[in-house]
């Protein structure tokens, strides 16, 4: 009895350190405290952004402006994980059959109140990815003869799951041009019309921020309008959570999937799926389970075997993420991208692309030499950065217009990293 007692203490002490049930991180100053002046202001304010960067391994022997494919843990966020893994590892499924559900719902209760929704709204998910296809597969709304909508700036491997649908499903894809410079209200207009033209429309894809360039799409508008039409949406905050700072309930949208691992910086292998109360009917069960009444998200996907410390590490990682602040957060990235947009705009060989107005803009926006766009262009641009110039991006290939070069700092980004990337545009002539 005396063993089985300490078991329990062990799995208990670790849970409690692992989950960050008990963490005093903030108050022990393991926690960056932002100066009360305005996110504006504070984007500009060197010295507080260099004491963030502290929070940060950094990445040796190159300036990694890569930032989209996901984002680092800070160091808090990376020892409450790694007290996860040895906790999990130690007590093995002891743990993971005893206390894990319980847990696992404290988090998914910790994303629902950041998100501004219900916690049986939530699933977790290993990624966006994996939430957006439960729910654009597993829609059961479609009849041969309907319509699909989707854009050129969504997701590769969506755009691919929309043109599926239409091979498998006998719809309609309808795939639109987005403009490489558009406001929002010129986005706004453009779905207006496709909904206008396409009265079969039964499901829309929207991306709130594009992975390509990071354009922010008028969600709530776009998603009023669909309703107008009878036209259910899908809505992509892969990149946008953390990237902007929001809650679910502005976009007015019924279902969306995110990912942790990003700007919110969990440890990677964490999203989420969002579905309100009252549309689960709509999306079948993950084949395979069973939902009679109608009433569990977390049907909609079968993660399987998990990453049980990755969970754990989610209030750790909004923590830290809820301490330097998302408006905060939104305003820094937004300055650094204008610290070379601005640049670029007047140089005659750079092509920008990106919001047409501020508010279409976000932290991440693409470039490409003008007249340059092809795949094998956008290679050799990214290579000379990464080779001539010591600085590290991605090439973007979805967009209709041609392929880009994606540019997406961190909150530990400098001004003189991001002066480096400018010197290189110029250079670039």
């Amino acid at each position: 009895m005396n063993r089985r007692a300490a078991i329990k203490s062990i799995a208990g002490t670790g849970l409690a350190l692992a989950s960050g049930i008990a963490a005093s991180q903030a108050e022990q100053g393991q926690f960056p405290v932002p100066p009360d002046t305005g996110a504006t202001r504070l984007a500009q304010d060197e010295a507080f952004w260099r004491e963030v960067a502290t929070y940060y391994d950094r990445t040796e022997g190159i300036i990694n402006l890569e930032h989209g494919y996901w984002g680092k843990m800070a160091k808090p966020v990376l020892e409450v994980y790694q007290r996860a893994t040895a906790m999990v590892n130690a007590q093995n499924s002891y743990y993971a059959r005893k206390q894990y559900g319980a847990d696992m719902m404290r988090s998914t209760a910790r994303v629902a109140d950041a998100l501004g929704v219900n916690a049986d709204e939530i699933v977790l998910t290993r990624n966006a990815t994996e939430a957006i296809h439960a729910l654009l597969l597993n829609y059961q709304g479609l009849q041969a003869g309907d319509s699909i909508l989707f854009a050129d700036i969504d997701y590769p491997s969506f755009q691919s799951t929309m043109r599926w649908l239409e091979a498998n499903r006998g719809v309609k894809a309808v795939q639109l041009t987005v403009p490489n410079r558009a406001s929002q209200s010129e986005m706004l207009q453009l779905y207006r019309q496709a909904f206008e033209d396409y009265p079969s429309l039964k499901l829309a894809l929207l991306t709130h921020a594009s992975n390509q360039q990071g354009m922010v799409l008028p969600i709530e508008q776009i998603a009023q309008l669909a309703g107008e039409h009878q036209v259910d949406v899908v809505c992509d905050c892969a990149q946008s959570w953390g990237l902007l700072n929001f809650q679910l309930p502005q976009l007015a949208v019924n279902w969306a999937g995110f990912n942790l691992h990003k700007w919110i910086g969990s440890p990677v292998g964490v999203g989420a799926l969002y579905m309100h109360q009252g549309t689960l009917h709509k999306v079948a069960p993950y084949p395979g389970e069973l939902d009679p009444e109608n009433t569990s998200v977390a049907r909609r996907v079968h993660p399987a075997t998990s990453n049980f410390a990755a969970n754990l590490a989610i209030p750790a990682a909004l923590d830290f993420h809820q301490a330097i602040g998302a408006a905060n957060k939104e305003a820094r990235l937004r300055y650094l991208r204008g610290l070379w947009t601005n640049e670029a705009e007047n140089m005659s060989h750079i092509e920008v692309l990106g919001g047409g107005d501020e508010a279409a803009w976000s932290g991440l926006a693409s470039f490409r030499l003008r007249g340059k766009n092809s795949g094998a262009d956008v290679r050799e641009l990214q290579q000379r950065l990464e080779h001539d110039f010591g600085i590290f991006t991605v090439a973007r290939y979805a967009l209709n217009s041609g392929a880009c070069i994606r540019i997406t700092p961190q909150v530990f980004t400098s001004e003189n990293e991001i002066a480096t990337l400018v010197e290189a545009m110029r250079r670039l002539a």
